[in-house]
This record gives structure tokens, C-alpha cells and sequence, in this order.
């Protein structure tokens, strides 16, 4: 008898709407023959405990129903474990920004699907790079300044809006005004010093589900996208807002691009930062750098 596949679901995904869609879940995998047990998340934290856990005890794939947050614990709880360990997704979250990354359809019936056919048929698990920061691990980015503000504020909203609960954030931080602190970035072949609006650090192209910050990134390149924003005033981050979307914000004046393996971004006080969409405690110092291929994606 198959040992069942362990399948973490995060049911405040979404709002909350994740966790009423178990059973559809589990009823795809089911019709493909794929049978999974259940392990749910209760609190923050719970899913890198549950992975680690799982991976320490034999588990050599799990799947993850949930967002981008879901997705980082995971992660992490996996690298904490030392154990190779192949991951399923199927995105239930709100920006679902590294599903888009990796070509997995935004529809969670659709992806759960497609996912119970490929372990079906073993394909074999795909590489795909991840990064540190600091002493914690990322599958979509970093971000540092102005946009982990956003994401402080839109993690506030409520309403069941989908990803525009990002843009509500925005408006939000732009309404409390555009902080800038000086910042001190030296990466391979990239060094600034000086006052920054954002600082991103993007292993996958989107941000907060529409926004297309590193539209050249590829988790699959064994490179980060550094992204910088040097200082702008509200009414100039408000017209940046649409060339962002569109992935045309590059060539703005204030906007500076690098490929790069490493980077050390340091400020003279803590600042706000986030972890794949995942608020962090204001840090002054964070060393990143990328992994290559240390997921293996199912």
C-alpha cells in the first residue's frame, strides 16, 4: 500500500476561502490516485514546523496548498531539516507571485489537477533556485523600504478583494508618506550609497501579484534581481505605479537594475523588510544570496 502524500493547507489562505476547498483538493489528487493525508496549519510558523517535521521522518514529497507565505515557511522548514525533499504547489494565496514564477496555473483546481498528473506519471521534480537572507530563506524575494510598507499594510486589509488588497496597500503607504533611508547596497558588480525609496531583491518577477517588479528574473538562472528605487516623493511613486505594473519601470531615472549572487544591503537604523510577502522584524543589516537549484519543485 502507497504511503500517503503529506498535504499541508494553510486555511487562512486567501481570507480564510483556502481552507473550504480541502476536500476539492484532496478529491483531485484522489481521481488521479494520488491519496494524501491532511496536516493542518493553525498558526504562523506551524507550516515550517510541519515540513521539517515531515521531511526529518522520511517524507520525500510533500504538496502545499496556500500562498506565497505558505510556500516560505516551507521552505524553510525544509532547509532547517538538511533533507533533499521534492514540493507541490497549489496556489490558494492572494498574490500567488511565485506560482507565476514558476508557470503554475493561477486557477488551484486546474494547478491541483495538473499536479496530481504529473506525480501520477513521476516527472521528475524540477530545480529552482531559492535565496538567504540573513539567517531565513526565500522563494520569491526580499524586499527592503517602501515596498515592504505596502506589504505591512495590504497583510492589514480584510477584504476579500484578491490581490488588489496589495493596491489598497499601496494607497495606504503612499498616504503616510514616502520614507527614504540612506542605505549602503554592494553586490558583484553593483555598489550604491545613499538615500533609497526600495531596495527588492527578486528571485521571481512579480511582486504582490500585479506588479511586475524583475520582469527579467528566472528562478531557474542562478541570479538575483536587484532592483533599486533611488528617493522619490509620493506624487512621483504614485505615477511610477502603472509602469511597474507593466514591468516598464526600469528605464525610470530613479530606477537601478543589476544581476547579481550575492548583496549586502546595511542602514544606519532597522528598517522594514520582507520575506516573500512575509513582514520582518526592522532589520539594519541583511546579507542575501542566492541558492541555486535548492528546491526541487513537483
Amino acid at each position: 500500500m502507497n504511503t500517503p502524500t503529506p498535504l499541508i493547507l494553510n486555511p487562512s489562505a486567501r481570507r480564510g476561502r483556502a481552507g473550504r476547498r480541502a476536500q476539492a483538493i484532496r478529491d483531485a489528487f484522489s481521481s488521479c490516485g494520488i491519496e494524501t493525508e491532511i496536516h493542518v496549519s493553525n498558526a504562523a510558523g506551524d507550516i515550517a514546523a510541519i515540513s521539517e517535521q515531515l521531511a526529518l521522518a522520511g517524507a520525500t514529497r510533500i504538496i502545499v496548498a496556500g500562498g506565497d507565505g505558505s510556500v516560505n515557511e516551507a521552505l524553510n522548514g525544509v532547509m532547517a531539516s538538511g533533507r533533499t525533499i521534492a514540493l507541490g504547489l497549489v496556489p490558494t494565496g492572494t498574490g500567488n507571485d511565485f506560482a507565476k514564477a514558476c508557470g503554475i496555473d493561477p486557477d488551484w483546481q486546474r494547478a491541483a489537477v495538473a499536479l496530481a498528473d504529473r506525480m501520477a506519471a513521476n516527472v521528475e521534480p524540477t530545480a529552482v533556485d531559492a535565496g538567504r537572507c540573513n539567517e531565513k530563506y526565500f522563494c520569491n524575494g526580499v524586499g527592503i523600504g517602501f515596498d515592504a510598507v505596502v506589504t505591512r499594510h495590504a497583510s492589514n486589509v480584510r477584504l476579500p478583494i484578491g490581490d488588489l488588497v496589495y493596491v489598497v496597500g499601496l494607497i495606504r503607504a503612499l498616504a503616510e508618506g514616502v520614507v527614504t533611508p540612506e542605505l549602503e547596497v554592494a553586490a558583484d558588480s553593483f555598489s550604491y550609497v545613499g538615500r533609497a525609496t526600495l531596495a527588492n531583491i527578486a528571485n521571481g518577477p512579480w511582486l504582490g501579484g500585479q506588479f511586475n517588479i524583475a520582469p527579467s528574473a528566472s528562478n531557474t538562472d542562478g541570479l538575483l534581481d536587484l532592483v533599486l528605487a533611488e528617493p522619490v516623493s509620493r506624487f512621483r511613486a504614485a505615477s511610477l505605479v502603472s509602469p511597474l505594473q507593466k514591468g516598464e519601470h526600469l528605464d525610470e531615472p530613479e530606477v537601478q537594475h543589476a544581476h547579481v549572487k550575492t548583496v549586502t544591503v546595511t542602514s544606519k537604523e532597522p528598517i522594514p523588510s520582507h520575506l516573500d510577502g512575509e513582514v520582518q522584524p526592522p532589520t539594519a543589516r541583511f546579507e542575501i544570496e542566492v541558492l541555486p537549484g535548492a528546491l526541487r519543485l513537483l
